[in-house]
């Protein structure tokens, strides 16, 4: 197999290659341009978007040449993989302004060169199509019948799928045709749920002039419990930092379990394997620390990274600056008068609401500074502040937050 294959299946990137020995020789004699898709159906990729970015790195590391494609025309209709009912549809505007902002957050992680990274939109060829013309030239390459033996459609029928939906697989083979026409394109990457849009791209393309292109997917990341990886208490595990926070992410992966750690250190660092056995060897809440800053600083940057990680030092014994810990600010007049503690939490926000406050004060789960408070009737007063005006309030062993007053 191929070296760059080898890499990718040792990290845990591989699952299916519709000719894995056919792409190892194509590798083997020269660079291959390849390229991997998006819907900005959001204003923010999640991590789960970002496993095939990640890998996309690794391929260019080899010598070959990444293509990430922003869907500006598929998303103007959705992709039903993996959905259990149809996608809500949105303006063609606030589709362009996901497509930019998605833009950015990929441009930050990849670095579109223009050499071994583009940066293309499937809006300049999808946006201005004649219908007519496009089911006489592509539509007539597929086969209702075997379009309805994927697991994208099988699993819609049950629920409903639409008209609108169903013209997705031809939308996304097109765009490999496309992108085989424009760039020379011979591979689409993706995840595992993509296999059977990618299949028929690779026959569109082959009927229509004659090229053979391939195809690879990857497993769909779950935890060591089976739950879907990236997902919070508020939802997905998102890059924008106005939704996640870098602290807030940082404590993501800092809080994984101890037997999804490896995994991620392969699939969500660029550490050599080597390092990741060694770390592994080790302690483990270093190893969980140490994924917990390479997957900051890859999406957020190395200043926040080291940020996010002086402030949960700080926060949990081991040093660091307190300056870095999430923080709230409330009037120093509210101590003094005396402040309800369900109101302390919920203002703090480390409650949603004075409900989950008193449930967490019930349970034995709320702390101020090193003090555990059980008494849902409890007035805090200025007392608690150390001599900066500040205190520490704790909701269970992973959220915290550092108040200060004025």
């Amino acid at each position: 197999m191929n070296k760059a294959l080898e890499t990718l299946k040792e990290r845990g990137f591989f699952q299916q290659c519709t000719d894995v020995e056919g792409l190892s020789r194509l590798m083997d004699s020269g660079p291959v341009t390849f390229y991997v898709g998006c819907d900005p159906t959001g204003s923010s990729l999640h991590i789960g978007h970002m496993v095939p970015f990640f890998a996309l790195r690794h391929l260019r590391e080899a010598g070959h040449i990444g293509i990430a494609l922003v869907g500006g025309g598929t998303a103007r209709i959705g992709d039903p993989s993996g959905k259990t009912e149809m996608r809500k549809m949105i303006t063609y505007d606030q589709i362009d302004a996901n497509s930019e902002a998605i833009g950015r957050q990929l441009d930050r992680f990849l670095g579109f060169d223009g050499k071994t990274a583009y940066l293309d939109n499937n809006k300049h060829w999808l946006a201005d199509l004649n219908y007519i013309d496009f089911l006489r030239d592509i539509g007539s390459h597929f086969s209702v019948n075997r379009m309805l033996t994927f697991e994208a459609y099988k699993k819609r029928l049950e629920t409903g799928l639409s008209f609108v939906e169903f013209n997705y697989q031809l939308l996304q083979s097109y765009d490999f045709l496309k992108l085989n026409e424009r760039h020379g394109t011979a591979l689409q990457i993706g995840g595992d749920d993509q296999w059977g849009n990618i299949v028929a791209g690779i026959e569109l393309v082959r009927r229509i002039n004659g090229n053979q292109v391939y195809g690879l997917t990857f497993p769909l990341i779950t935890t060591s419990d089976g739950k879907k990886m990236g997902k919070t208490e508020k939802g997905a595990l998102f890059l924008d930092p106005a939704v996640t926070t870098p602290y807030e992410f940082f404590q993501y992966w800092r809080n994984v379990s101890d037997a999804d750690t490896r995994k991620f250190l392969l699939l969500f660092s660029f550490l050599p394997v080597g390092e990741i056995d060694a770390l592994m060897a080790g302690n483990i809440n270093e190893a969980k620390e140490r994924l917990a800053w390479e997957v900051t600083k890859e999406i957020h940057g190395k200043e926040e990274a080291d940020k996010a990680l002086a402030g949960a030092r700080a926060a949990f014994g081991g040093g660091g600056d307190k300056a870095s810990m999430p923080t709230v600010e409330i009037p120093r007049s509210r101590f003094e008068a005396g402040i309800g503690v369900l109101d302390l939490f919920f203002d703090a926000k480390l409650a949603g609401t004075k409900s989950d406050a008193r449930r967490l004060v019930e349970q034995g789960g709320a702390s101020i500074g090193d003090a555990a408070v059980s008494d849902v009737k409890a007035v805090v007063r200025s007392d608690v502040l150390d001599s900066d005006g500040e205190v520490v309030l704790r909701a269970g062993k992973k959220k915290f937050v550092r108040v200060i007053t004025a």
